[in-house]
């Protein structure tokens, strides 16, 4: 069985997909646009070097852009602080009072939690509200009333 440049091509593009769906990782899927831009060069009769060079400068450029669209994003919180990962972020709840140690047992949806005040924050009792969550313990900051 004789395979012809473009059916080269386009087993490599092929390959450079099937790993991207086991590995999730959105940049092959510019290399393959490239690989496949290179089968098409080689349809089109273009010798092996040029064949090489549109790869390169599609997949390259696609992989670039891409990754040039996802720095101009902006970054999201840690999951931690994140309300779109944890739902308690932004809550708020009561603290009777503070240890020594800086940490407090509140109550929130109906148990106790072991909380510790946000860095910078004033120690003092009343409203707090939930500002992240590190494993079990819920960290904390007054909420200030105008």
């Amino acid at each position: 069985m004789d395979l012809s440049a473009p059916m080269l091509w386009w087993i490599v593009a092929g390959v450079a997909i099937a790993v991207e769906l086991a590995t999730g990782t959105f940049y092959l899927l510019m290399i393959a646009l490239g690989l496949a831009a290179g089968a098409v060069a080689a349809y089109l009769g273009l010798a092996f070097a040029a064949q090489v060079v549109v790869a390169a400068l599609i997949g390259g450029g696609a992989t670039a852009a891409w990754h040039w669209q996802r720095f101009k994003q902006p970054r999201s919180a840690p999951s931690r602080e994140n309300r779109d990962v944890n739902l308690d972020i932004g809550e708020s709840l009561h603290v009777n009072a503070w240890a020594d140690d800086g940490s407090a047992r509140v109550q929130y949806r109906g148990s106790a939690w072991t909380a510790r005040l946000a860095p910078g924050a004033a120690r003092q009792s009343g409203e707090h509200r939930i500002v992240a969550v590190e494993g079990n313990w819920l960290v904390l900051e007054p909420v200030v009333k105008p």
